[in-house]
């Protein structure tokens, strides 16, 4: 599910000692240390670390990195922080001439956040989009109405091009991010309909959907997508 691993984000204006570090991901000493290495050797400090949202597999090493690093750590679950300084949608921040605003994206989660980084249009967007393969929405945390307003506002970005490019939480960066983002959509629709079709045909049980629609998909994903099809489900009881 995580791919090749998580992404960890370094970020760093030219010239500048401060360094934010993005989702040190797992709890995982040898991970921790290499990414505080990193930033050492580039003679700069880590003046802050961000979470895009509270899984573990982003998260869980966020409070031990922050001892290794001397940072605080910012999220928008006040049970994430460390320190008096949280994230919500519209904040702009900005270190050592680095200039992050956080976009507001629940879906995956309800906690989820973006970051755009302005000066590249580039957009790090955890896993509400990967750079391979589609996200899960982990119901009952995330809905899959805020997911899709998530997606779209998003997409209004890349229109904007304020957001060309996908720094994801896991797989490769990805180029076109108006491309990778109307994928997201479409796919989103397609299941859907597929979902709803399934109930349609007496399929009515979540397990039962999911064997119906994911029958083309590793077995070892189905409790995933599980999560997903509740999701939908929910969605479509509330929008009859």
């Amino acid at each position: 599910m995580t791919l090749e691993g998580t992404n960890t984000w370094i970020l760093a204006e030219p010239g500048s000692t401060e360094a934010v570090v993005i989702d040190p991901g797992p709890l995982h000493e040898g991970h921790l240390a290499a990414v505080l290495a990193q930033v050492e050797s580039q003679g700069r400090r880590v003046a802050a670390t961000l979470l895009t949202h509270g899984h573990a597999d982003h998260a869980e090493g966020a409070a031990r990195f922050a001892a290794l690093s001397g940072s605080g750590v910012r999220a928008l679950d006040p049970a994430l922080r460390l320190g008096s300084e949280g994230l919500a949608d519209g904040d702009v921040l900005e270190v050592g001439g680095l200039e992050l605003r956080v976009v507001g994206t629940p879906g995956h989660t309800s906690d989820s956040l973006c970051f755009a980084l302005p000066a590249e249009g580039s957009l790090l967007t955890g896993d509400t989009v990967l750079g391979r393969g589609t996200t899960v929405v982990a119901h009952p945390d995330g809905r899959l109405g805020d997911y899709l307003a998530s997606l779209k506002r998003l997409r209004a970005l890349a229109e904007a091009r304020e957001a060309r490019v996908i720094l994801p939480g896991h797989g490769p960066v990805l180029e076109d991010a108006l491309g990778a983002v109307e994928f997201y959509l479409a796919h989103r629709e397609s299941r859907l309909a597929q979902v709803a079709a399934a109930v349609e045909a007496g399929h009515t049980s979540p397990s039962e959907v999911v064997a119906h629609v994911y029958a083309d998909v590793d077995r070892s994903l189905w409790p995933a997508a599980e999560w997903s099809v509740r999701a939908q489900l929910e969605y479509l009881r509330e929008n009859r």
